[in-house]
C-alpha cells in the first residue's frame, strides 16, 4: 500500500494546563506532560504513515474543540473522535454542532471509567446515540470485557450507528494471562453485527511489562477470525503506548502480528478499514 494510505486509527494529544485530564494520576507520570502534533509528526514520517485519527482524552466538549483546533492546523490529523455528555437532554444540539465540523468523525464516552456497566443502555443515552447516527457520527466504544453483553444489546437496537471497539475491548492478558472464553464469546457475538468493527490498539499496555508480539498473537488472531480484516483497523494508542513501549516497537510487533495476511488484507487493517469507517477521504 502507498504510504499516504496508511492510517493510525487511534492516538492522543493533550495540553496539561487545560486541566481536564482527570485520569492523569501519578501512575502515568511518565506521559503527564504536553504532547502535541510536532511530537508525533516525525514518527509518522519515519514509518510512512499518512494520517491519524486523534481520540479524546478528557470528558469535556472543550477538549473536543481543542482537538478540532489541532486538526485544523495539522493536515495529518484526518479525523477527531470527541466527547459529549450523552445523558444530557441538551446533547442533540451539541451533537448537531459537532457533526457540522468535517473532521469530527465520532464520539467516545469513557465507559471504562463509569461504574455502571449498563450506563450506555440508559434510555437518555440510547436516544442520543440514535441522534449521533442520524447526524452521521460514529461511536468509539472504550469498553472492557464487562461491557461486551450490553454493547451487543446496543448494537442490536441501533443498527444505523457505526461502532468500533477500542483496544480489542481490553482483554485481561496481563503477564501472559489467557484472554478467556467470556472475552472470546463476547467479541464473536459483537462481530455478528456488520456495523461493529474493532481496533487492534492498546494491547501492549494491557499485557504489561515484557509483552511481545507472540504474547498478543492469540488476541489478534481471534479478532481477525471473527471480524475479518475488512472490519479491523490498526492504531498505536500513542502516547499511552509509551507506558509500555514505544511507536517503533509497536510497528515492528504489528508487522509480525499481521504477517499472515495477504497484501489486500494488510491494506485494510493498516488504513482501508479506518478510512471507510470514519469517512476519511483526504
Amino acid at each position: 500500500m502507498a504510504p499516504a494510505d496508511r492510517i493510525d486509527a487511534h492516538q492522543h494529544f493533550w495540553q496539561i494546563a487545560r486541566g481536564d485530564y482527570d485520569w492523569m494520576t501519578d501512575d502515568v507520570a511518565a506521559i503527564r506532560h504536553d504532547i502535541l502534533p510536532p511530537d508525533l509528526e516525525p514518527v509518522l514520517q519515519r514509518h510512512g504513515i499518512g494520517g491519524t485519527v486523534v481520540v479524546q482524552a478528557a470528558a469535556t466538549v472543550a477538549e473536543t474543540d481543542f482537538l478540532l483546533g489541532l486538526a485544523q492546523d495539522h493536515a495529518f490529523i484526518k479525523g477527531v473522535v470527541g466527547w459529549a455528555d450523552l445523558r444530557d437532554a441538551q446533547a442533540p444540539a451539541v451533537l448537531e454542532r459537532l457533526a457540522g465540523i468535517p473532521k469530527l468523525k465520532g464520539l467516545r464516552p469513557m465507559l471504562q471509567d463509569i461504574d455502571d456497566t449498563r450506563w450506555i443502555a440508559d434510555a437518555r443515552v440510547m436516544t442520543n446515540l440514535q441522534v449521533m447516527a442520524d447526524v452521521g457520527l460514529r461511536l468509539d466504544a472504550l469498553v472492557t470485557p464487562r461491557h461486551l453483553d450490553v454493547l451487543a444489546e446496543v448494537a442490536a437496537q441501533l443498527p444505523s450507528l457505526p461502532i468500533v471497539i477500542d483496544h480489542c475491548a481490553k482483554p485481561v492478558i496481563r503477564a501472559g494471562a489467557d484472554a478467556g472464553d467470556i472475552w472470546r464469546r463476547g467479541m464473536a457475538r459483537l462481530a455478528e453485527f456488520p456495523h461493529v468493527m474493532c481496533k487492534v490498539s492498546g494491547l501492549a499496555n494491557e499485557a504489561g511489562p515484557h509483552w511481545s508480539a507472540d504474547s498478543l498473537q492469540p488476541v489478534v488472531d481471534h479478532v481477525l477470525s471473527v471480524f475479518g480484516p475488512d472490519r479491523v483497523m490498526w492504531g498505536s494508542d500513542w502516547p499511552v503506548l509509551n507506558l509500555a513501549g514505544d511507536y517503533d516497537a509497536w510497528v515492528a510487533a504489528s508487522d509480525q502480528l499481521f504477517s499472515g495476511l495477504s497484501a489486500p488484507d494488510k491494506a485494510a487493517v493498516y488504513g482501508g478499514t479506518a478510512r471507510r469507517f470514519y469517512g476519511i477521504t483526504g
